[in-house]
């Protein structure tokens, strides 16, 4: 008998508790990470053991599970079963990812997880007093954020077969390829993502921010996270040149991965002629000229200093990165804060490290509003094909496009009202209500002071699942609950 003949064959709920394995062993190697800043400040020794124990038992039982599968034959994933690795990878992430936090006894398990899913899903929404943290914590916050933004599943599969790999990758909403397969994708979007990190550090250095500080605005600026160093966040540094660095670091995050593999191909043409580039161009010039005329009416008294918080402001909200150049917020306007909701909800564009809606969904309700309209004028009945330009080709918009997006974005609206209603219960303003469950919803990270150290455990865990449904684009999430329903449903029949 042959070696292949005598292996075991590994399927279903085996073989994902297998695949678990490796990623539980990635997840131990990445807690373990943030223990490199003790070499540059060795001060900090004693915080070493809330790391070092739950990254290396992570690895250990990683390990245990993954020997399940290892040297058997594997048998293809059924239907929805990437789905579930997906989901199971990302809980397993953000309640391994907690314990850094809980273990230093300075946060309970709510502020825990909070302060884990707003790193791991790029929202930076924060409890951390950052001014007094360790710096190994602030280090770990911007590894979340790294791994997160360049995509948590993307790193975890890409040790899996291309075919496996690529479906699981697929499955977390990423219908974009750039390269044939996922490991090529996965070294393209590494280089993509790493180069512009270290090109914001060096820039950050230049114009006068400390390296540590350089390092972390840097990750959380590429990865669309706002998480900050200082309490007053990019504001802190006064900087005209660094807030240029931070805006033009946020916009390259929010643009689609395969817009910089054109750029970086030559094909200029494509970048610009995509919709998603023309529309961000659109928002970022239409909505700076309506921020900056609300703040000269009050806020501002110089037109050079209403104009440049409102780039910025209008930048950091569309991109959902959360970088601030004011103290609060709450000096702005209602007018404002409802402006800034609206850009965080339509958010950047697909395939970018940005959340929301994203900005290809809104191009497609739109045009689907203007193909509508066109119609009914038109006293002709020929067959028009509704087509929208992606990547330098027309791509046709079917039914079954139309009504994705429309599902989609009926949906998440729904969860926007649900999260925000919740948030009113607390006693807290419809605006600031709205306001602070869509910034959480879009990963947006904005905050306008609802949530924070002392807040109820409702209100944070009210975020936390809008930012875990925000991140995972809702179907995931729904998905995993209907197919786990259904094995149970299967399961209590057969048992009869």
């Amino acid at each position: 008998m042959s070696n292949r003949e005598r292996t075991k064959h590994v399927s279903g709920w085996e073989l994902i508790l297998g695949y678990m394995g490796y990623v539980i062993m990635l997840i131990g190697i990445m807690i373990c990470i943030p223990l490199i800043t003790l070499i540059f400040y060795p001060e900090e020794m004693e915080n070493a053991e809330f790391f070092f124990i739950p990254g290396s038992l992570s690895v250990l039982f990683g390990y245990l599970f993954s020997l399940r599968i290892r040297k058997k034959e594997r048998t293809k994933l059924q239907k929805n079963q990437d789905v579930i690795i997906v989901f199971l990878t990302w809980i397993a992430t953000m309640l391994l990812t907690a314990l850094p936090f809980l273990l230093s006894g300075n946060y309970n398990f709510t502020q825990s997880m909070f302060e884990s899913v707003s790193g791991i899903t790029t929202t930076g929404l924060t409890i951390v007093d950052v001014e007094h943290a360790p710096k190994i914590f602030l280090i770990y916050r911007s590894t979340l954020l790294f791994f997160g933004g360049v995509g948590l599943i993307l790193i975890m599969t890409s040790f899996l077969s291309n075919v496996y790999g690529m479906k699981i990758y697929n499955a977390e909403g990423h219908p974009d390829k750039l390269m044939p397969n996922l490991i090529q994708s996965a070294r393209v979007i590494f280089m993509i993502y790493a180069g512009y990190i270290v090109a914001g550090v060096i820039l950050y250095i230049f114009f006068g921010m400390e390296p540590f500080d350089a390092i972390n605005h840097a990750i959380a600026a590429v990865s669309t996270g706002g998480f900050s160093t200082k309490a007053e966040s990019i504001g802190y540094y006064n900087s005209f040149s660094i807030e240029l660095v931070s805006i033009l670091l946020m916009l390259l995050g929010s643009i689609n991965f395969l817009i910089h593999l054109r750029i970086l191909k030559g094909k200029w043409r494509d970048a610009l002629h995509h919709c998603e580039t023309k529309f961000s161009f659109f928002l970022l010039i239409i909505f700076t000229v309506v921020f900056g005329t609300i703040l000269l009416n009050g806020v501002f008294s110089t037109l050079p200093e209403a104009f440049r918080v409102a780039l910025f402001q209008v930048v950091s909200a569309m991109t959902t990165t959360g970088f601030q150049t004011v103290a609060t917020f709450k000096i702005f306007p209602a007018s404002l804060l409802f402006f800034t909701a609206i850009l965080m909800t339509i958010g950047g564009q697909s395939g970018s490290t940005s959340g929301a809606i994203k900005q290809y969904r809104i191009i497609v309700i739109l045009k689907e509003i203007y193909w509508h309209i066109r119609n009914q004028l038109s006293s002709s009945h020929e067959i028009r094909v509704n087509h929208v330009e992606r990547f330098g080709t027309e791509e046709i918009i079917d039914q079954k496009v139309k009504q994705e997006v429309n599902i989609f974005v009926i949906i998440y609206v729904i969860i926007l009202l649900l999260g925000t209603s919740i948030f009113t219960l607390f006693g807290f303003s419809l605006q600031d209500s709205l306001f602070e469950f869509s910034s959480a919803l879009a990963n947006a990270g904005i905050s306008i002071g609802i949530n924070h150290f002392g807040a109820h455990p409702g209100i944070l865990w009210t975020s936390i699942i809008g930012m875990i449904l925000g991140r995972l684009e809702i179907y995931i999430v729904f998905l995993t609950i209907i197919r786990a329903f259904i094995g149970l449903k299967n399961k209590i029949t057969n048992s009869h």
